[in-house]
């Protein structure tokens, strides 16, 4: 239980007071209502004595009597009702609420820190107020009255006569049979005569007379004279004399309570007191239109027609009219004692004390000892009870029965003279004047009689006593008999049906265990009594149970709130709203953040309930939010009740302050770091064959590699503008920002195109939200041309703005548990600072059926389709916190973060708008094939563009054309049928034989030092007006991978007229091209052993070429024709075709292979003065030549050349970086170079729709070195899974000073010249000679010594058989030195003996550069036997 300001040895003493009447003349209450108080209100202050006090027991020992208190109250005659007392106890309650400023203990229990109020003032009120508004009842006489004070007035005509009068009148009260109440102890009722004088009108001797007769006729003892009213109420004086009545009269004391009940005068006067009582409460009359509540009227209302005497007899009816209208201007602020002085008070408390001396204790001393007269009589002992008590209590127990054992005799009644009785007034005497040894026997005597007459209700009456004696008695001589209470209480209860006994045992019990620190006992005893026919007395004590196990040795945390939420509930049930919220607010405490969810909801849905009823808004408001922002475990139909008990109270917060900034909603979560800002228009759908470029989208992904190779393409488009630097002000544009992008800027918005922010709304509920007339809030600082601020900030919403366009979504749907986004705009009309804050909509929910458990829907809700039950009109911020700073120390050892500018757009002039449209743009191509398409570009803004430019990471994938190009059919549907190629109808002659033109690589944008990356967009004029739209052709290449392909293009562009703070914009398309496989071309190049051609000088060259279709006829090929084979370098040139078969038509079917040789020769000198031009040579297998040299086969050409070129480049400056290899050594590596690039171009018959198509391709096969094979595209190898580790370090690989073997073997070129067969006649000539010319060409551009060596190189005297051998005659080493490129020959003469097949290339021939030392040997005669066949004749 929670701490009480008494302890229970001064409760139950204060508790159970001798009580004493008092009745009054009507001239006697006059004189006390000038005080604006009854007789019994004036000595209630004064009531309790201040000093000790003595009297003697029956066994003449003395006995002291500490803090005596006596109880005065005016006779009333009917007793108090039920329902009066149940009411009184209510208003008691609520009118005793936790201080304001009050500071709460904070306990601490495990991981819980609770502020609980250490004191229950209400409780001990109730408490109070109850154990004084007992009834009293026949199986006591505890509150029976003692003795009677007979009042009148010394101002009256005959006194001693109204003495009489009211002696009389007491004693009909008490001795006729027509009155049932009140009690009286016994028959010969102590009568005490009081004089009152008023001092400042009365005749003081008159007084002093009357009171010398009253002595003489009543005795000293039995009468007092008391005087008051020193002074008249109207004096002014500055004399401040105390209240001490105000403290007692709050509490409507239960004599005038009582008279509320009787007669029709009174119920008017109660339903104003309850009103009264109501504002004091705090609560107002006008709540009841809003929460739907089972108690609008009050808990405690009570039939009047339950009293079946509604009138009072005798004269206190009127006194107690009067009464009552005293009291409740007592009630409303009156000074009370007026005309009392301190000398008054004084007297007061001197006649209290002459009372109790004189009068009363003397009484009951004198009544005690004939009780215990007759009782000794009774039992025939000669010695007085108390001293025999050892000798009754200390011999063997009777086992008692049990309750269930006992027949139900609740029912009998003892005569009043019974002696069983007797011993019940002596024990009750004995422990008002707190002789508790004495009473304890007593009560113990008592109670065994009762058991043995089945008396239930007076054991359980003797048996509750006795307890508390015993707890009582000094020196502690026995333990407490709890089980004495426990019988006590489930006899009332059970067998007694008497409540209000039964909770009176509680209410003890529990304060006695509570000193002996047993809570538990004391809260199962507590909780024992709580039951369904009193809410308020349950909902006390759960409470109090609730504070005992809190205050455990070790506190029982959880069964604390638990029980807190009991009585909450039951304070609810009683109409206690403020104790109920108060009750479930400090429970919150446990519960809250513990995981408790569904507990959670309960309570604040109380909370919120409450806080409503008591017009607490905010509190309401807020307790509701939080059951809809945890993420709640309810069911839907639990969730919507709550979602509408919300959107009513915030309602009702709104209408309150209707032009109040509109407040902040909890629903629908808003994921703030979601947020997505879109500058510019949205994408227009594709139009037919027209495709809008892809550019940026809210639809699109972030995906981190893609956005930095867009970065990379605008740094390099910017750096190529530049010239190759980028400004230090260059940030890469954005027109999409989210969480991953860069925010720490303001960024750039331009005027008069639309802001679009994505707002991510999440639905935490399992019922559907309907956001309505949804739109963003924002704040605009508005600038003039020159940067300058208008000095006027804006904040609107409205869509009519001629600042800022603002879109408004008229109904936005999330369903249950959904994430959704809303794209929300605006449209900048003005250049400034624009902020965007948040959003602002109408909450509300689709009208349902749904009710929760028990709560009806809310009034004030309407159906209607697809609209709102119930809606409020709030905001929600949008805070957007940036990354986390972490560089420097002082960011690192503290948490700070840098901001998040996405919100915050800056508003800049207007620029050109570009939009681009691709028409006839493929979707799929075969690897290497051609396709003509047009691209559109269009101003859409009102300013002129220029600097066009388009950038990619494939340039080998597009081209414009070059700038020879030729012109091209206008229009895409005039082109349809035409090929993408210029060709040249040619006449059959012509055929296998090269056709030569030539190009220069500047025209196609290949020079030296050039970005292919980066092409210039041909524009007319280089301008684009507004509104103006262009087409222009765009040859695409299909990748030589087969696969899906995404290719980025990046527009650049800027404005005519330069902007200070955007200097370019950019458009962004990707294109994706599926690839299916098409031919696969290997090639290679060797030198030709003829020496013949004149023009042929420095060697012709065979090129041989593999052409296969891999082509699996997924794209439904037929066939490959190769059309033409051309060449192109700056040195070499195709001259014709060595067609090995008469077949000409070059047709590859599904998987087939094809092999050509051409022969290729050097190009003039005349032709190599420019070193980017290039000769083209074309060798048809049609009638139709495709000039290679022009668009779009050229462009291709060298785009390939370019990207191809850039690899060996950077690997060969890395290799050579460190080690320079010597100029020998490059001459000979120079040799085996060639820089020959066969171009195939083909064409591919496809079936599509039962219609046959032609579709047109090229390959591209580079050349580098003779001998080596060289592909059209090199498949990447893939990396083995798994590597072995190396356990040494690898030698330096530096490139080695000696030339390898196949560059050695090219520096001199060596050709026998003889007859193929040579007739001999052997029988004639035994030695057969034949001349051989031996060809020696220096391949070289260096001076070379040559020596040739004819002799045999014997590997083992076997190889050397005799028929396969023969001999060279003359010189056996020939010494020569060769010029550059010079050709020199030898006449050799070999000498044969047989007829047979020889092979002349045995001659060895090693070389040397002329100014080198090491001598190399060439093998290019191995390379090919050279056969001469000799017959005989």
């Amino acid at each position: 239980m929670a701490q009480c300001v008494q302890s229970v040895q001064e409760l139950i003493p204060d508790s159970f007071v001798p009580c004493v009447a008092a009745l009054c003349s009507d001239e006697a209450e006059r004189l006390t209502r000038l005080n604006h108080l009854s007789f019994a209100e004036l000595l209630k202050p004064f009531s309790r004595l201040t000093s000790e006090v003595h009297m003697r027991d029956p066994n003449n020992q003395l006995h002291i009597i500490k803090n005596l208190k006596i109880a005065v109250s005016n006779i009333i005659t009917q007793p108090p009702q039920p329902g009066a007392i149940r009411k009184l106890l209510n208003d008691v309650v609520s009118g005793s609420q936790p201080a304001e400023g009050l500071v709460a203990n904070v306990i601490t229990a495990g991981d819980y820190d609770l502020n609980i109020s250490a004191t229950t003032p209400w409780f001990e009120s109730y408490r109070e107020t109850f154990l004084q508004s007992m009834p009293a009842s026949d199986h006591e006489f505890l509150n029976h009255y003692l003795a009677c004070m007979l009042v009148a007035s010394s101002s009256e005509a005959e006194p001693m006569e109204q003495f009489s009068k009211l002696s009389q009148e007491q004693h009909r009260i008490q001795h006729n049979n027509d009155y049932s109440y009140p009690k009286w102890f016994i028959p010969n009722t102590l009568k005490y005569y009081v004089l009152l004088h008023d001092v400042s009108v009365g005749d003081e001797q008159r007084a002093e007379s009357i009171y010398e007769d009253m002595k003489q006729k009543f005795g000293t003892q039995g009468c007092y004279l008391l005087k008051i009213n020193s002074r008249t109420s109207n004096r002014t004086s500055d004399e401040q004399i105390p209240d001490p009545w105000s403290q007692y009269l709050q509490k409507n004391s239960i004599q005038n309570q009582e008279t509320y009940e009787d007669g029709p005068c009174t119920m008017t006067s109660n339903k104003s007191s309850d009103g009264n009582l109501l504002s004091l409460d705090g609560l107002d009359t006008e709540v009841k239109d809003g929460l739907p509540n089972n108690f609008r009227a009050h808990p405690l209302q009570f039939d009047q027609s339950s009293d079946p005497s509604n009138s009072m007899d005798g004269p206190d009816h009127v006194k107690c009219a009067s009464s009552l209208h005293e009291t409740k201007k007592a009630n409303t602020g009156v000074i009370h004692g007026a005309c009392l002085t301190l000398t008054d008070h004084d007297r007061i408390r001197q006649f209290i004390q002459e009372f109790t001396f004189r009068g009363l204790l003397p009484h009951i001393e004198k009544t005690i000892r004939q009780l215990n007269d007759q009782l000794i009589s009774r039992k025939g002992l000669s010695r007085s009870l108390f001293s025999a008590t050892k000798k009754w209590f200390s011999g063997s127990k009777v086992p008692e029965k049990s309750i269930n054992e006992l027949k139900n005799t609740s029912g009998l009644l003892y005569p009043p003279e019974a002696p069983e009785l007797q011993i019940r007034k002596m024990a009750d005497l004995c422990f008002l004047v707190q002789h508790y040894d004495l009473a304890y026997n007593c009560y113990h005597t008592a109670k065994k009689d009762f058991l043995n007459d089945q008396a239930m209700l007076y054991a359980a009456g003797a048996l509750e006593m006795a307890a508390v004696s015993a707890f009582l008695q000094s020196g502690a001589p026995r333990p407490y008999p709890a089980h004495y209470m426990d019988t006590a209480i489930q006899t009332y209860r059970d067998i007694c049906k008497n409540m209000v006994l039964a909770e009176r045992c509680v209410l003890l019990s529990a304060e006695i265990l509570k000193s002996q620190s047993k809570y538990s006992e004391a809260a199962a005893l507590l909780i024992r009594l709580t039951s369904e026919d009193s809410d308020l007395r349950s909902a006390l004590l759960l409470e109090q149970a609730a504070h005992c196990f809190i205050n455990m040795k070790s506190p029982m945390v959880r069964k604390y709130a638990f029980h807190m939420i009991l009585a909450g509930h039951r304070f609810s049930k009683a109409g206690q709203k403020k104790h109920a919220l108060r009750c479930y607010c400090q429970a919150m405490q446990v519960y809250k953040g513990k995981g408790w969810s569904l507990a959670e909801d309960h309570i604040n849905f109380t909370i919120g309930r409450q806080s409503y009823t008591l017009r607490q808004l905010d509190n309401a408001v807020s307790a509701f939010r939080h059951i809809l922002i945890n993420e709640s475990k309810q069911s839907a139909t639990q969730q919507g009740a709550f979602l509408r008990e919300y959107l009513y109270v915030y309602k009702n917060v709104s209408q309150l302050s209707p032009d109040g900034p509109l407040p902040q909603l909890p629903l629908p979560y808003i994921n703030s770091s979601a947020t997505r800002v879109f500058f510019g228009h949205d994408r227009r759908p594709a139009d037919g064959e027209k495709q809008a470029a892809t550019h940026v989208s809210l639809d699109q992904e972030y995906d981190s590699e893609s956005s930095q190779q867009w970065r990379e393409l605008e740094e390099h488009v910017v750096a190529v503008v530049n010239k190759g630097i980028i400004p230090s002000n260059f940030h890469p544009t954005q027109y999409c920002l989210n969480s991953y992008s860069d925010n720490s800027r303001f960024p750039l918005a331009v005027v008069k195109e639309p802001i679009t922010v994505e707002v991510a709304f999440r639905n935490p509920l399992k019922v559907p939200l309907l956001l309505t007339d949804l739109s963003l809030v924002w704040k605009f600082q508005p600038k003039d041309i020159n940067g300058k601020d208008n000095e006027e900030i804006k904040e609107l919403v409205t869509s009519q703005s001629e600042m800022i366009g603002t879109e408004v979504i008229s109904e936005f749907l999330i369903n249950s548990e959904e994430s959704k986004v809303a794209r929300l705009k605006l449209f900048p009309h003005h250049i400034g600072e624009l902020h965007i804050l948040g959003v602002v909509y109408n909450l509300g929910t689709i009208q349902g059926s749904m009710t929760v458990d028990g709560i009806g829907a809310l009034p004030g809700c309407h159906t209607g389709k697809h609209s709102l039950s119930m809606s409020v009109r709030g905001r929600q911020d949008l805070e957007i916190q940036g990354p986390r700073l972490n560089t420097t120390k002082k960011e690192k050892t503290s948490i700070t973060y840098s901001p998040d500018r996405r919100l915050d757009p800056i508003i800049t002039e207007e620029m050109p708008l570009l939009e681009v449209f691709f028409i006839h743009f493929p979707t799929g191509l075969l690897c290497g094939e051609i396709r003509k398409a047009y691209v559109e570009f269009v101003n859409v803004s009102k300013c002129p563009l220029t600097g066009l430019k388009v950038v990619s990471k494939r340039p080998e994938f597009f081209t414009f054309g070059g700038n020879t190009a030729v012109l091209t059919p206008l229009s895409p549907s005039a082109s349809e049928n035409c090929s993408a190629y210029k060709t040249v109808v040619t006449d059959s002659t012509s055929v296998c034989t090269a056709l030569m033109s030539s190009a220069s690589s500047v025209d196609f944008g290949i020079g030296i030092g050039s970005q292919p990356e980066v092409i210039p967009v041909p524009l007319p004029d280089t301008v684009l007006l507004p509104g103006a739209s262009v087409q222009l052709p765009m040859w695409l290449r299909g990748p030589d991978e087969e696969g899906v392909h995404e290719i980025n293009f990046l527009f650049y562009y800027e404005s005519v007229k330069k902007q200070p703070k955007i200097q370019h914009r950019i458009l962004r398309h990707t294109a994706v091209i599926c690839t299916s496989r098409s031919l696969n071309i290997r090639a290679t190049i060797c030198r030709s052993n003829s020496l013949e051609d004149e023009e042929g000088r420095g060697g012709n060259m065979l090129v041989f070429v593999d052409v296969e279709n891999t082509n699996t006829s997924e794209a439904g090929v037929k066939e490959f024709h190769i059309a033409q084979v051309s060449s192109s370098s700056k040195h070499w040139s195709l001259q014709k075709s060595v067609n090995l078969s008469e077949n000409k038509d070059a047709k590859l079917a599904s998987r087939e292979k094809g092999k050509f040789c051409f022969k290729a020769v050097r190009c003039k000198e005349a032709a190599i003065q420019s070193s980017e031009k290039y000769t083209f040579a074309d060798i048809i297998f049609g009638n139709e030549q495709i000039i290679s040299s022009t668009s779009p086969c050229a462009d291709f050409f060298f785009r390939s050349l370019s990207s191809e070129f850039k690899k060996p480049q950077t690997q060969h400056s890395a290799n050579t970086g460190k080690h320079s290899v010597e100029e020998a050594v490059r001459l000979i590596q120079k040799c085996s170079e060639v820089d020959l690039n066969i171009v195939i171009l083909w064409k591919a018959y496809v079936v599509e729709d039962s219609k046959q198509l032609i579709l047109e391709g090229q390959h591209h096969v580079i050349l580098h070195t003779v001998g080596k094979e060289a592909f059209s595209y090199h498949p990447k190898q893939e990396l083995p899974e798994m590597e072995l580790l190396k356990f040494f370090r690898p030698e330096n690989s530096t490139v080695s000073s000696r030339p390898s073997v196949d560059q050695l073997s090219n520096i001199i070129k060596t050709s026998l010249h003889y007859p193929e067969s040579f007739n001999h006649p052997f029988h004639q000539k035994s030695l057969c000679l034949v001349p051989v010319t031996l060809l020696l060409s220096n391949c070289s551009k260096a001076d070379v010594d040559v020596i040739v060596d004819l002799r045999h190189k014997t590997t083992s005297p076997d190889a050397l058989e005799t028929h396969g051998s023969f001999t060279w005659l003359g010189q056996t080493q020939y010494k020569l030195q060769l010029k550059s490129q010079e050709i020199h020959s030898l006449q050799l003469k070999a000498c044969f003996v047989h007829t047979g097949v020889y092979n002349l290339g045995t001659p060895r021939v090693f070389a040397k550069l002329s100014d080198q030392v090491t001598v190399f040997e060439t093998s290019q005669q191995n390379s090919m036997p050279a056969l001469i066949i000799i017959n005989n004749v």
